[in-house]
């Protein structure tokens, strides 16, 4: 993932590094160029200090958010690196069908960025994949995530802490309910992973939060396992409402 420092050359010389949204020019192999950058949506201030939903202007901070009021989530707040929109999408796109794992590190500063005082206390969780699903992949994009945050933080990493055990299909266009039915036992601790879930702070990752169900199960799975709280991560997150000019 990291190209170290004396075949950085060499492999700038054969593949010159280029944006991955605009294919423009640049300096290293894992960032943006300045006009893709500033098409990122980054949630602002103030936000919901239960899940850190943005709010528009003249909200007081401390302030929860109506969903939150609703149904108080399980988790301990969500860090996202970006809003989802198009340079998001296409970002996770290119690392998760095109293989483009030099993107990793520059997404996980962005979330990085967003996570506050998580330090070597804390354990680094990726959701799990499916093992066919991993295996037609090669890898797991939460997974090479909370690699790079666990390494930003001095945090633990723990890979393998959470199991998909069975292959769920696509939850888009269900309802919260068929969702959970969707998910009812697919997700569940490592037995050999359980004592180091039990007590722990952990920071949950992945790459796209869009409904929070698949977070929500894994959230249940390590709450259930004597976690003492859990953080969720995203590199984007699914909230049209929050996005400029929505």
């Amino acid at each position: 993932m990291r190209v170290s420092a004396p075949i950085a050359p060499v492999v700038d010389l054969l593949f010159p590094p280029r944006c991955p949204l605009c294919g423009a020019g640049l300096m290293s192999q894992d960032g943006l160029c300045a006009e893709c950058w500033a098409t990122l949506a980054v949630p602002g201030e103030p936000a919901c200090t239960s899940c850190q939903r943005p709010f528009s202007d003249g909200i007081r901070d401390g302030a929860m958010c109506a969903p939150c009021l609703a149904d108080p989530p399980r988790h301990a707040g969500i860090a996202a690196g970006t809003l989802y929109n198009d340079a998001s999408r296409r970002l996770v796109l290119a690392l998760k069908h095109g293989r483009r794992i030099a993107l990793v590190p520059m997404m996980a500063r962005l979330i990085s960025a967003r996570l506050g005082n998580v330090d070597a206390g804390w354990h680094v969780i990726p959701v799990p994949l499916h093992r066919w699903r991993l295996w037609q992949r090669g890898f797991n994009q939460a997974g090479l995530l909370a690699r790079e945050i666990a390494r930003a933080h001095g945090a633990g990493l723990v890979v393998d802490a959470l199991h998909r055990r069975k292959r769920t299909p696509t939850l888009e266009g269900l309802g919260r309910r068929a969702r959970a039915r969707t998910l009812a036992g697919a997700i569940t601790i490592n037995p050999r992973r359980a004592d180091l879930v039990r007590g722990a702070r952990i920071v949950l990752v992945d790459d796209v939060l869009t409904s929070g169900a698949t977070s929500d199960a894994c959230v249940a799975a390590l709450l259930k396992a004597g976690a003492a709280q859990v953080r969720i991560a995203c590199f984007a997150r699914v909230l049209d409402e929050a996005l400029p000019n929505a």
